[in-house]
């Protein structure tokens, strides 16, 4: 590929001073996300290109049929150039894909580029589909799905059917980012049933578990003095927790939560309710990541340890960051999906 045109593509994904990609930068004339949300559904799994950045961000815990924890990755990133439209190839919208599989002791990882225009990328409803070169998500509706990915030393093709309604995050879905108001909308969809194939060196592996799928965009999602985020979504015996810290510059951070009942009811904790504190770290590919965590949810009774399957699950990807499923032990008991970036 031509390097320029390889920058072309890159450009948009790369880390910037500020904020984490370039999440801190101005909004240059793209939408902003107003508060009270309104969605409308199924318009709104599909893309909405006004908009600088979006997410179809889904990950899975699963286990074999000997109880071994796996985890999963499938996720589509939409971003684009300016806010002006276009077609074909003038089409400002970019598109970025990566999938992962995370064993014990390996952890698979493969990333797809595309330009939009030209059909190599996109998302579509009614029925769903969400796609990228071959790699696809797409079934009859949002709650019926088939997925699949493959990269060159994995795959995987597995159902999905969800058992629960979509959840709102923040304020019905305008999900505050900073003490200087930067939002995004914020939904999700944490209560799918997975099952299906694995295919990994040593074989196929069948495999059962739940998945949670985050859908959000933005055009400045992060303040200019915000370098990374710590991102975890839990599934406990009782409920399910997403929370997350946004790591500023000055060693303080910014924080928000999301408790969601078994039945679907969710509460939503400001800035300070959830606490995330690191418990030891790991030399991962020459850094020091956070791979064992305490988290609190003090109004909940919250109190976790958590710790990676495999500490050694970094994304090598043109935006470089860690992804991987964790166990939970300590109050609760349960697995999750833990995402930290800005790490250099």
């Amino acid at each position: 590929m031509n390097v320029k045109i390889l920058l072309v593509l890159l450009w948009p994904f790369a880390a910037s001073a500020q904020g984490f990609a370039g999440l801190g930068t101005s909004t240059d004339g793209f939408a902003t996300p107003e508060s009270p949300a309104v969605f409308d559904f199924s318009a709104d799994h599909e893309p909405h290109p006004d908009y600088r950045i979006e997410w179809w961000y889904l990950t899975a815990n699963l286990q074999d049929d000997d109880g071994t924890h796996y985890g999963l990755q499938w996720t589509l990133f939409r971003t684009a150039l300016t806010p002006d439209g276009g077609d074909g190839w003038s089409s400002p919208q970019l598109w970025m894909g990566h999938a992962a599989v995370t064993t014990p002791i390996d952890h698979y990882v493969t990333e797809r580029l595309a330009r939009g225009g030209i059909g190599q990328a996109g998302v579509t409803t009614a029925p769903f589909e969400a796609w990228i070169d071959d790699w696809q998500l797409s079934g009859p509706d949002f709650d019926n799905l088939n997925m699949t990915a493959s990269g060159p030393d994995f795959a995987y093709d597995m159902d999905l059917i969800a058992l629960g309604d979509i959840v709102f995050h923040g304020d019905d879905g305008y999900s505050v980012k900073s003490a200087d108001g930067q939002a995004s909308y914020y939904y999700s969809q944490p209560f799918y049933a997975i099952e299906g194939m694995l295919t990994l060196p040593d074989g196929d592996v069948h495999v059962t578990g739940n998945a949670w799928l985050d859908r959000e965009w933005s055009s400045q999602p992060l303040s200019e003095n915000q370098t990374g985020w710590d991102w975890f979504s839990l599934s406990l015996e009782d409920g399910k927790l997403m929370g997350f810290r946004l790591r500023q510059d000055d060693g303080s951070y910014y924080t928000s939560a999301t408790w969601i009942t078994l039945d679907g009811e969710t509460t939503a904790y400001p800035d300070g309710a959830f606490q995330a504190e690191p418990i030891s770290y790991s030399d991962v590919n020459g850094r020091q990541i956070p791979t064992q965590w305490n988290v609190r949810l003090d109004e909940r009774g919250v109190d976790l340890d958590v710790y990676a399957l495999n500490p050694q699950s970094w994304m090598e990807t043109s935006v470089p960051y860690w992804e991987g499923p964790i166990i939970v032990e300590g109050s609760h008991t349960g697995v999750g999906y833990l995402e930290m970036t800005g790490y250099e």
